[in-house]
């Protein structure tokens, strides 16, 4: 959500690049590094696990809603998810108005639902530490650049909208800050 100055991107380029991004990252993070490290294969770890199955493949559908639905809005606001291609204006609509990270959030739950599918502990453990990773990457890069750049209009946002944890009513710039801020982090 970190962006440049300036008007933006044209739509058509902004779209271009963010499915480039989109793509490479998640066909690289999601799909090729799991294959990769052998966590493909169908298991039966419990009896009558093909209704885990079946979960496992809802949630991986349901996780592209939220980073197709962010991958769009950063495209209307003239930017890319790309750091270096980010929007001139703090994206604050579709997902984001529930909670701050929908794409990592979207990305976990994709691999919460490949480990169903699979019936793999070590899917598992690869959810947890992308989990850690995407946190770092939040707490020590994203999270100071947005504060830097949009200052008390991110802080705002931040107080109001969860990190990790969907708000069950969206949020609008405006509307009042919870009593307990750092419990929003």
């Amino acid at each position: 959500m970190s962006s440049t100055t300036g008007p933006g991107l044209r739509g058509s380029a902004a779209a271009a690049i963010s499915a480039a991004w989109g793509v490479t990252l998640g066909g690289t993070f999601g799909c090729l590094l799991p294959y990769l490290l052998g966590d493909w294969r169908l298991h039966q770890p419990l009896p009558y696990w093909a209704v885990a199955r079946v979960a496992g493949g809802i949630l991986m559908a349901a996780g592209l809603v939220p980073i197709g639905s962010s991958f769009a809005a950063f495209v209307r606001a003239r930017g890319t998810p790309v750091p270096v291609a980010a929007p001139p204006r703090l994206v604050v609509r579709g997902f984001y108005r529930y909670v701050r990270n929908p794409i990592y959030v979207g990305f976990l739950i994709i691999l919460a639902g490949q480990a169903l599918l699979f019936g793999s502990r070590g899917l598992v453990e690869y959810t947890a530490l992308a989990w850690c990773i995407g946190a770092a990457a939040v707490r020590f890069y994203e999270e100071p650049t947005l504060t830097h750049k949009f200052g008390p209009e991110y802080e705002a946002y931040r107080a109001a909208v969860r990190a990790w944890i969907p708000r069950l009513r969206p949020w609008s710039p405006g509307m009042s800050v919870p009593q307990h801020p750092a419990a929003m982090r």
